[in-house]
């Protein structure tokens, strides 16, 4: 990358200051955040940005003020400010096109629903709404923040919309419950709604809660605890599978196994975040080891680079997993060690054993 500083000119049209000012925010808040962010310095003029800085933070900028702009757009007539949390969304995915240098979007990968674009924020996620449209089953496997399960309810509501499916099925296994629903007070729907909840938000945010509601009431969207799956043959369904890093080997066959014609399924899950019993294998990991090449079936993997919520959230990421690789290189080390010490001592006393051979004779 060149350290030469340059600067250019950027005009904001139509010149509107209500857009402007929410453009910029309370006490320039929001350009202040670019500015850090990329290292850049921005003068304002009315619409006119005069931008300085390195070539590639200068060209994430404009992209990231014009698109900014375009969500100050009045919608209703009511005038729409832009907020720290889309700063910031905007910033990592002007960051993450510029490493990757790679084409613009693909219009496959651009997802419609009745309340607007979901439109992947990097290319790791554009890559995984790909796999979802061309294969039967994909695994979306990271940390949370990484979008996994929100663009694969997107995907999942694009294609009930599109009638390319009849219905939607949300699953998950509740461990928290040890699956034993009978025992919890009210119907199925009460019981399980709580470990569904981050779907249902995507649901409402996408839909709209009554849409949802009369979706349910017609058995177009229907939730069910994994453990009630058995025994069924799901055709013409887009089926969800969320949390699956606390499946069974055997739960995660089972699911897999029920999927039929015209259907297709996701499969997210966090392998660093299992609550299943000690010494109890997921099915996720299983899943990764046994199926990688199987036609028909594809894996994205995220990481902290991919985390699109509120910074700080991507640091702890970062953290925790600088902290997980540390313990696990102490714990090979320590392996190692103890392999060493048995071998040593298999030897030791081997040694011992001809020596008492050879004094006997």
């Amino acid at each position: 990358m060149s350290n030469s500083v340059e600067s250019v000119d950027l005009y904001l049209e139509p010149a509107d200051s209500q857009r402007l000012a929410g453009l910029c925010g309370p006490f320039n808040d929001n350009i202040q955040h670019i500015e850090r962010r990329l290292g850049v310095e921005v003068i304002q003029n009315n619409n006119h940005f005069r931008i300085i800085g390195e070539p590639v933070a200068l060209r994430a900028t404009q992209e990231i003020l014009k698109n900014l702009y375009v969500e100050t757009a009045p919608v209703r007539g009511q005038q729409k400010a832009v907020d720290p949390n889309q700063v910031h969304l905007a910033i990592q995915e002007s960051n993450a096109l510029e490493q990757d240098e790679g084409p613009e979007y693909d219009p496959m990968t651009l997802i419609k629903t009745k309340r607007g674009l979901v439109k992947p924020r990097n290319k790791n996620q554009q890559g995984y709404v790909r796999a979802i449209v061309t294969n039967d089953i994909n695994f979306g496997v990271g940390p949370a923040g990484t979008g996994k399960t929100y663009l694969a309810v997107a995907a999942a509501v694009d294609a009930l919309e599109r009638q390319e499916v009849r219905r939607i099925l949300l699953t998950r296994p509740a461990v928290e419950a040890g699956e034993k629903l009978g025992f919890l007070p009210g119907d199925l729907a009460q019981k399980v709604d709580p470990y569904l909840r981050p779907l249902y938000d995507a649901l409402f945010e996408m839909l709209g809660f009554e849409k949802v509601e009369k979706l349910l009431e017609r058995n177009i969207i229907e939730i069910a605890p994994l453990a009630y799956m058995r025994g069924r043959t799901l055709n013409d369904a887009f089926i969800i599978l969320d949390e699956s890093q606390n499946t069974t080997p055997e739960q995660m066959k089972m699911f897999l196994t029920r999927i039929g014609f015209n259907s297709r399924a996701v499969i997210t899950g966090d392998i660093t975040q299992i609550d299943l019993p000690r010494g109890q294998k997921s099915g996720l990991r299983q899943a990764i080891e046994v199926l990688n090449e199987i036609e028909g079936i594809s894996f994205t993997f995220f990481n902290a680079k991919d985390v699109v919520r509120h910074p700080v959230v991507q640091r702890v990421v970062v953290a925790y997993e600088n902290f997980e690789n540390a313990n696990k290189a102490e714990d090979e080390r320590k392996a190692e060690e103890y392999r060493k010490a048995a071998a040593e001592k298999r030897e030791s006393q081997q040694l011992n054993q001809n020596n008492n051979q050879s004094k006997g004779e």
